[in-house]
């Protein structure tokens, strides 16, 4: 089997996760990691054999072996970083939020097309198994007709620079709330019809807390809630006539359930066992190089440019701009 030769561009915590899953992929080889200065690289590969290790990102990107490039940096950088990778002709799998703003999604969309390279939002709850099995529980009609769907998310991460720095492009809505909007959108769709939401702000003046309710043509509605102060359950919680399904952790589903009328768990579901999770959007990613896609089914590119579209209205209703916008 050959294997997809993948670089990391960042050497962070999320690097690691990524690492840890390419690691035990038959189907992808962990070939090269870069950082900010070279010491950090060569610990980075020594820690998980990668074959490679740079101390600047262009000189990783500069390596013809390099095929996929997961880019692990914060929010503020995934455009110019991305943007290098295609400029080098690099596929890219690159981490969420995507970009900082919808502006830039669809500069570096339009150019990964015109270059004919695979460009993919690396939002992994859209690429896992329990996405479909969460979809087969509804049409089959157990709960009847959904209308109503709750979902939270929340870790105590706010001691972390890039949550709460502005120019990072922080706050929980990039990093947390995206997961609560994107089960919506999986579940309910994209006919958005109103927005309204609500945030706490932190002391830097990026969202600490956020409250946002969608309201869909279809006569459904989504509530949904983000915070970076708290560890919250995480669960998603979609509402019929019949019944209710409880996702227990939209950020990564375990167990998909099913209740009746009476509030008595009448089904459930476990979700196949996994490296990290991460596996999922590397196979859909090399599946899509080696078709010569330049988009990846689970999350196409005008998917990716709708939830940053959202993303913008929030914040806007805010009155929140990152210092780098003009």
């Amino acid at each position: 089997m050959k294997k997809t030769k993948i670089g990391i561009l960042g050497a962070g915590g999320i690097a690691a996760l990524m690492a840890k899953t390419i690691t035990r992929m038959p189907q992808a080889e962990a070939y090269a990691v870069a950082a900010r200065d070279s010491k950090r690289a060569k610990a980075f590969a020594e820690t998980w054999g990668f074959t490679c290790a740079y101390g600047s990102y262009e000189d990783m990107l500069k390596d013809p072996q390099v095929e996929l490039v997961y880019i692990a940096t914060p929010h503020s950088h995934h455009f110019a970083h991305g943007m290098m990778c295609l400029q080098h002709g690099k596929h890219v799998l690159c981490e969420k939020a995507f970009t900082a703003n919808a502006a830039q999604a669809e500069e570096m969309i339009a150019f990964a097309e015109e270059k004919k390279l695979l460009l993919t939002e690396a939002i992994w709850t859209r690429y896992m198994p329990s996405v479909s099995m969460i979809q087969e529980v509804l049409d089959s009609g157990v709960i009847g007709t959904p209308t109503l769907l709750t979902a939270n998310l929340g870790y105590l991460v706010a001691q972390n620079e890039r949550m709460i720095r502005p120019e990072l492009a922080g706050g929980a809505l990039l990093d947390l709330s995206v997961y609560p909007i994107n089960f919506a959108s999986m579940i309910f769709g994209k006919n958005i019809t109103n927005i309204t939401s609500s945030a706490v702000m932190a002391d830097t003046g990026v969202d600490a807390m956020d409250s946002i309710t969608l309201c869909f043509k279809e006569g459904k509605m989504a509530v949904l809630t983000s915070t970076m102060l708290a560890q919250t359950d995480r669960r998603g919680i979609v509402y019929g006539e019949k019944g209710y399904l409880v996702v227990d952790n939209i950020n990564n589903p375990q167990k998909v359930s099913v209740f009746s009328l009476e509030w008595k768990e009448v089904a459930a579901y476990e979700v196949p066992e996994q490296i990290t999770g991460y596996e999922y959007e590397v196979l859909s990613a090399i599946r899509a190089i080696e078709e010569g896609r330049t988009e990846c089914p689970e999350m196409p590119h005008s998917e990716t440019i709708r939830i940053m579209k959202v993303m913008d209205e929030i914040r806007g209703s805010w009155g929140m701009r990152f210092p780098f916008e003009a």
